[in-house]
């Protein structure tokens, strides 16, 4: 007798069957409930499921670290980078960027809003400190906002780039 797999429309997973209490091994979605909403409505399969504070809890986390790292604790230790003012703020954009690309491969389900969410409360101390901080690269604050919007668009993208790569190519519902 041949083992059957139902695979998760959430993650992909192949699990065995039976499942237990119809959740995925791998990422714990209900998959009877995910395979009918994607049956029924396949515009659904990008769309957030619900808003997880834990999942903003380490969004937050994977962004505030890899924000003090690169932009202020880089030029701690190589003096040759200097990040103060508008490079700080250019070189934060993409950082944000790979802390959405990174929550979204890593969180089970679909998680957008909560790394934009997160880039949003690790903007706000990053741009007084590079404001703070300016001496020879200076700029308007209001330009500072303006890219801290950008860095928050972009964590948006890379979020949804991270859950689009765990996702996977879309399957082919069974006739």
């Amino acid at each position: 007798m041949q083992n059957q797999h139902i695979v998760c429309p959430s993650c992909g997973h192949k699990n065995s069957a039976p499942l237990a209490k119809n959740r995925c091994a791998s990422c714990g979605a209900r998959v009877e409930a995910l395979a009918d909403a994607i049956a029924t409505e396949p515009d659904t399969r990008f769309q957030q499921d619900g808003f997880n504070t834990l999942w903003l809890g380490i969004a937050f986390v994977v962004t505030a670290v890899l924000t003090a790292a690169i932009v202020m604790g880089l030029p701690m230790v190589i003096r040759a980078f200097d990040f103060e003012g508008s490079a700080g703020m250019v070189i934060a954009i993409p950082v944000w960027f790979v802390a959405g690309l990174l929550v979204g491969l890593i969180s089970p389900g679909k998680t957008f809003l909560e790394p934009v969410i997160a880039t949003f409360l690790v903007a706000i101390p990053t741009v007084f400190f590079l404001v703070r901080s300016q001496t020879v690269k200076t700029m308007p604050v209001f330009m500072y906002i303006l890219m801290a919007a950008l860095g928050i668009l972009f964590s948006l993208i890379g979020s949804y780039a991270g859950e689009r790569i765990q996702m996977g190519p879309a399957t082919k519902p069974r006739d």
